[in-house]
């Protein structure tokens, strides 16, 4: 079938991209799906930046590639061995598909699967295939989903079926921003009830880890602070407006020498990762989540890790399940006690895709949703 999509040929064009267009929104061939795939109608999709590294190449993908991970649509159609998985189920995408039965599937979300990897990192399906052509070429997949487009053809066990109460940009988002922000939180840095929970780095994943937190400390009595961490002063405002207990520029905590228990660091950034490791109190876990360049270094000190009996863990997709975890968060979400929907700044048309990415590198956004519902 033909479909849109936004394609990136090129990888490291100069800013503005809404200028140099690395993105050519175009009509694409896709492949029905084959077995243990789906085809899914995509209704909305949302601007990471994992989208953005690889535009400007601090996360090297083979191109052609049709970008997007962050997405949710309606099952249409199902391939042989799919049994599971109803035409007109909404579902939710999943960056990492989990093969379930590796090594690394075996540490319940720890470790990412091994076999996902490989196929994330080659630009195919889980399972080595392609389904989009252009011009008589292959097209890799992003992530899995390519989700920049109307339609897309998915291993099944790249999406999570979620409730028809489930509006489609909230549902895109519990499947990246959520899963990786929020799991950060509960599956990786597990504050017990009454700590302190501080965030740097209030982008879509800080700020969907900043909700969760917001929501365990509702939840728990004492009732634990929120502490919201960035050096730009509107999401600061923003972050105070979710809930955040206090904000402060990453200078304000080195002066301050506010430390909490829990830091979750998810900026991407050295010294992001630096001040996070600092703020962290002795017997305290930094988690760090964000995705630096692969170039980037940091220097801390590993006495104080030793002296101060401190962690530092790890956490890719919020140390998640997707089948397990997604659900969880539905529910939160579906009590009023996670508004997901608040880390929504614009709603755009697929045409916008340039400068969606500009915004997202200049730090004008949080979430950008593409809305796909009248393409």
């Amino acid at each position: 079938m033909k479909i849109r999509g936004a394609v990136l040929t090129e990888i490291g064009q100069q800013r503005p991209y809404a200028a140099s267009r690395p993105l050519t929104v175009r009509e694409v061939e896709l492949d029905s799906p084959g077995p243990g795939e789906v085809l899914v109608r995509i209704e909305a999709a949302g601007v990471c930046h994992s989208d953005l590294s690889v535009v400007d190449g601090n996360r090297a993908r083979p191109v052609p590639m049709l970008l997007g991970h962050e997405a949710a649509g309606i099952v249409e159609q199902v391939g042989a061995g799919v049994t599971d998985t109803d035409v007109g189920q909404r579902v939710v995408t999943v960056f990492l598909p989990r093969c379930g039965t590796c090594d690394n599937c075996r540490t319940e979300g720890r470790l990412p699967c091994s076999v996902g990897s490989e196929a994330n990192g080659a630009g195919t399906l889980l399972g080595g295939a392609r389904r989009l052509h252009l011009d008589g070429q292959d097209v890799n997949h992003h992530l899995g989903v390519s989700g920049f487009a109307t339609h897309a053809v998915v291993n099944r066990r790249s999406i999570v079926p979620v409730g028809e109460d489930v509006p489609h940009d909230v549902a895109a988002l519990l499947g990246c921003a959520v899963l990786t922000g929020g799991g950060a939180v509960i599956n990786a840095g597990r504050p017990a009830p009454g700590q302190d929970v501080m965030i740097v780095g209030l982008g879509g994943v800080g700020m969907a880890a900043l909700l969760t937190a917001v929501a365990l400390s509702l939840d728990s009595t004492p009732r634990g602070a929120v502490i919201g961490v960035d050096s730009n002063p509107d999401k600061l405002r923003r972050a105070e407006e979710l809930g955040a207990t206090r904000v402060l520029s990453p200078a304000e905590v080195a002066d301050s020498g506010l430390k909490a228990p829990v830091v979750i660091e998810a900026a991407g950034h050295p010294r992001a990762f630096e001040t996070a490791v600092a703020a962290t109190m002795p017997g305290g876990t930094t988690v760090t989540v964000g995705l630096p360049s692969p170039e980037a270094r940091s220097e801390i000190s590993p006495l104080g890790l030793t002296a101060e009996a401190r962690s530092i863990v790890g956490s890719y997709l919020g140390s998640a399940v997707p089948s397990r975890d997604v659900p969880v968060f539905e529910q939160m979400w579906r009590e009023g006690r996670l508004p997901v929907e608040r880390l929504v700044t614009s709603r755009i048309p697929l045409d916008e895709i340039n400068m969606a990415m500009d915004d997202l590198a200049d730090g004008r956004a949080v979430r950008q949703i593409i809305d796909l519902t009248h393409v």
